[in-house]
């Protein structure tokens, strides 16, 4: 089940990537990047493949938290224990 869940969250997050990895770098040169007003010392390969990565990264983290705003509030609510251990106003699973 969890790997299910993680590929809910990474797939379209990948999808994501690639598509701003293309908008960005479709307007943006990386040899014109500056960073504290030096030039970036990454060849254009260099700053497409830390763009990707971080634009991944961000876009897993927006997927996971639509995944967990997404759960069932009967899901959060639920009660972790046992039956016959459950106090008062416990509800089931």
């Amino acid at each position: 089940m969890w790997t299910q869940k993680i590929m809910w969250i990474a797939w379209p997050a990948f999808i994501a990537a690639c598509a701003l990895e293309l908008l960005v770098f479709a307007v943006v040169d990386p040899q014109s990047l500056h960073w504290s007003g030096q030039p970036l010392g990454l060849s254009r390969q260099g700053v497409y493949t830390v763009a990707f990565f971080a634009f991944w990264a961000v876009s897993m983290v927006s997927s996971a938290l639509t995944a967990l705003l997404g759960v069932p509030a009967s899901e959060v609510n639920a009660c972790p224990m046992a039956p016959g251990e459950r106090p008062d106003g416990c509800p089931q699973r």
